[in-house]
């Protein structure tokens, strides 16, 4: 299979929602919300979960959508293809538990088509995987970073470092000097060597993220908290506020897109805590994920 193919892509990123939620709801023990909705640029299908018993709030969101003129977002790496008429689908979601020692987890599969008339489509698929920890505990990191590992391996032993290296300096608040979380995989452009492998990967990502995050999320959902620890995971939630509407590059597309705006944005928290100039007394358990897990790191 050379030739892209929307429909086979389509029929997979919506069963991967369906797979995603069903498995969410078990652990949680509330139903998502489905929420489907159309326009004239396109539609989707967003899912969401609020105040539930183990996600404060959790979105998984499926969108097909189609533009006349490629925005900025989508061509900073691909200057050749501004102006082309497009078309985007994919899945994305973030899961905030609400118990701090349980991690934000964020992932996306899509496939982005180019078009002008009198010359072959251009298609690329991209795809990411990434976990926010308040608390660092080195056998989730081990356990998240080796199931991206797996789900690159039958593609070649040099993809998982490349594409946690390409992780690492994504997710990464330059105004902070801060990583958001102890990274995973993400990639983007790709289309090599060819349409079937090229989707064959992205498959595979999307495949295990249950196994890679639903584990970490059952053994840290129900351990006791108290306050200090609520807030330091609002304080830190204020990071992946800032990252999402600062640097991501979905959001920013979405919002230039005129995107539906709040499918856009269900990636927020939905309590977030600033400080000014706040740092964590030497030591403590807070110190602790600056010095040894929001730090690069080889984790298998």
């Amino acid at each position: 299979m050379s030739s892209f193919d929307t429909a086979a892509v389509k029929e997979y990123l919506l069963e991967l929602q369906n797979l995603i939620i069903a498995r969410l709801e078990q652990v949680d023990g509330k139903s998502f919300r489905r929420d489907n909705w159309s326009r004239p640029q396109g539609s989707g299908i967003s899912c969401i979960l609020e105040e539930g018993n183990v996600l404060e709030r959790g979105g998984v969101a499926f969108s097909h959508v189609t533009g006349d003129k490629m925005p900025a977002a989508a061509t900073a790496h691909r200057p050749e293809l501004a102006g082309r008429r497009w078309e985007a689908l994919g899945v994305s979601l973030v899961l905030h538990p609400r118990n701090p020692y349980a991690p934000t987890a964020h992932a996306n599969v899509r496939m982005f088509v180019a078009m002008k008339n009198g010359e072959a489509p251009v298609f690329w698929f991209g795809g990411s995987m990434d976990l926010t920890p308040y608390y660092g505990f080195e056998e989730d990191a081990v356990h998240f970073h080796q199931a991206c590992k797996n789900s690159l391996a039958p593609f070649g032993d040099d993809l998982y470092p490349r594409f946690k290296k390409w992780c690492d300096e994504y997710f990464f608040l330059k105004h902070r000097n801060e990583q958001r979380g102890i990274g995973g995989i993400f990639f983007d452009d790709l289309s090599e060597p060819d349409f079937a492998t090229a989707f064959a990967i992205q498959q595979s990502v999307g495949d295990h993220f249950l196994s890679a995050y639903v584990p970490i999320l059952e053994r840290r959902m129900d351990m006791p908290y108290g306050d200090r620890e609520r807030d330091f995971q609002l304080y830190r939630r204020g990071r992946y506020v800032e990252f999402n509407l600062v640097i991501d590059r979905g959001t920013i597309f979405g919002l230039q897109t005129s995107g539906r705006t709040e499918s856009i944005l269900m990636s927020m928290p939905p309590l977030v805590k600033w400080r000014y100039d706040w740092h964590p007394q030497p030591g403590s358990a807070e110190a602790e994920l600056y010095d040894k897990f929001i730090v690069p790191r080889e984790w298998v």
